[in-house]
């Protein structure tokens, strides 16, 4: 009989410091700590968000290991966020994973965020089955009932605080950007533009609860266009803040009666430019199983696009559980079992990147 693998993974590329368990590629436990500190200042302020990775990081990652009902020395290797991300907060969960790994004599296995956030739709929650060690050729964990993994190759729109891409994906190692911003990323532009309405931070959230209550064609707002299948939202966010400043001016209390419509019509421009470049890259690619990931992939109106697009034509969408959305452990963990079976791991020596790519 086969010996089961424990693949730790540990996940601090911004401000939530996360660590998961996963056997044989089914997840045993995913926890998070969040970090309310930055709700002030209206943004991540990296220093603050480094700080707090260095108090969790320690008890997070012991709470993960007894949830998931084993000991420490059981784990097989562990999987760490190599980056994208802010170098403080990466620095915290990449030196934190050397030194335990080291301590446990267990292999390092190096992650990209990106990727992560596109493997999720592989975490796999235990069954009977899966109990037993079932699993396909390849090693990798069975789907559960009511959940199907993409075929390769996918397409994913991948959408986030930082990042705002198309990725085709032919392997969990093999991925390729067919498209991506040439400025701001989607949430980035949610996140500003709640600014801007003096909502609060994070934006995505309060947008998305507006927007459910407004009229999305109450208001236009300009559409960038930019050719291929890059995106840009930056001229949006001008025509937003000048849209706003010249209401205001005519009603100081603008924003505050018609908060609803505008979070709705903000929603629904920014879903239009996401999704009518990627039915150009179903168009031109011609593979119609799409999935979406990502902090934003969150949002109730891009969700519901999907569906829309779906039944529009002739799709096979893929859309995560809310848990998996945005930064957590299980993602990493979930690419680190994949390298696992492949055998590729990382030296002790190897550092952090902050710099957005798929590497």
């Amino acid at each position: 009989m086969k010996k089961d693998i424990y693949i730790l993974g540990i996940e601090s590329s911004c401000d939530d410091t996360s660590a998961a368990v996963l056997r044989n590629g089914v997840l045993l436990s995913n926890v998070t700590a969040s970090q309310a500190v930055h709700e002030a200042y209206g943004g991540v302020v990296p220093e603050l968000a480094s700080r707090a990775h260095q108090q969790n990081v320690v008890p997070v990652v012991h709470e993960a290991i007894k949830r998931a009902g084993i000991q420490k020395e059981q784990l097989s290797a562990v999987a760490f966020t190599r980056g994208p991300g802010l170098m403080g907060s990466l620095l915290v969960g990449v030196n934190f994973a050397k030194g335990f790994a080291r301590s446990l004599g267990i292999p390092l296995i190096d992650v990209n965020h990106l990727q992560g956030h596109v493997m999720a739709h592989f975490i796999a929650s235990p069954n009977p089955l899966q109990e037993e060690g079932a699993s396909g050729n390849s090693g990798a964990p069975l789907p559960l009932e009511g959940q199907a993994f993409p075929p390769y190759p996918f397409l994913c729109l991948l959408v986030s605080g930082g990042n705002s891409q198309i990725v085709l994906v032919r392997r969990y190692n093999d991925m390729e950007v067919l498209g991506q911003t040439i400025d701001d990323a989607a949430g980035e532009a949610i996140d500003k533009c709640s600014k801007v309405m003096g909502l609060g931070y994070p934006g995505g959230p309060i947008i998305d609860k507006l927007a459910r209550q407004g009229n999305p064609q109450a208001y236009q707002f300009a559409e960038p266009h930019i050719p291929g299948l890059d995106y840009s939202f930056s001229g949006l966010k001008t025509s937003f803040l000048y849209s706003l400043q010249k209401w205001v001016k005519e009603d100081p209390d603008f924003i505050e009666h018609h908060k609803e419509d505008i979070a709705a019509s903000l929603e629904w421009t920014i879903v239009d430019i996401l999704m009518k470049k990627l039915k150009q890259a179903v168009k031109q690619t011609g593979i119609k199983h799409v999935a979406v990931a990502g902090g934003v992939s969150a949002n109730n109106g891009l969700r519901n696009a999907f569906h829309d697009y779906a039944k529009r034509y002739g799709w096979t969408i893929y859309i995560p559980k809310f848990s998996y959305t945005t930064d957590n452990a299980a993602m990493i963990g979930i690419v680190g079992y994949y390298k696992y079976l492949d055998g590729v791991f990382c030296s002790i020596d190897a550092p952090a990147f902050s710099k957005v790519t798929f590497q």
